[in-house]
């Protein structure tokens, strides 16, 4: 496990910077901050503040992924609005989730609570080069369910 250098930034009162829940954590925990609870109707979704900016002190490039927390996506069918969430390292305004109710109850967010889990994963970007011809693969073409049952 290495450790890349992540500065923080509190932008409002009552933020907490975000943590492992375990030493093995692959995500940390980022968690609502809010004036007053933010319920969400069943079908609708919000961008809800964490209150933090963040800074990565990396030498190569990073980028922060939020993806759902399987507890509040299982019990209460709240989850991402955009399935991941991309932060990029040059980004250093607030952190905030876009979450969805997915349930058939309403559900309500308040204070304090974990809402999303964000992993910091290097960046490997593309050199796009325009070919007349691709390799040849066993599926080549193939599309949904070419390879097995849906």
């Amino acid at each position: 496990m290495y450790n890349i250098p992540v500065k923080i930034k509190l932008l409002r009162e009552g933020a907490k910077i975000p943590a492992y829940q375990t030493a093995d954590a692959a995500a940390c925990d980022l968690s609502a901050c809010l004036d007053e609870p933010v319920t969400l109707l069943p079908g609708q979704s919000a961008l809800i503040p964490t209150g933090i900016a963040v800074a990565p002190e990396s030498k190569s490039p990073v980028v922060l992924l939020l993806y759902a927390r399987s507890g509040l996506a299982v019990k209460h069918g709240i989850a991402l609005v955009n399935s991941v969430g991309v932060i990029d390292a040059d980004y250093r305004g607030e952190i905030k989730v876009g979450l969805i109710n997915h349930s058939d109850k309403p559900y309500t967010v308040t204070h304090g609570e974990r809402i999303a889990q964000m992993v910091v994963t290097p960046i490997f970007r593309a050199a796009f080069t325009e070919s007349d011809n691709l390799d040849d693969t066993e599926r080549g073409s193939g599309g949904f369910g070419s390879t097995g049952a849906l």
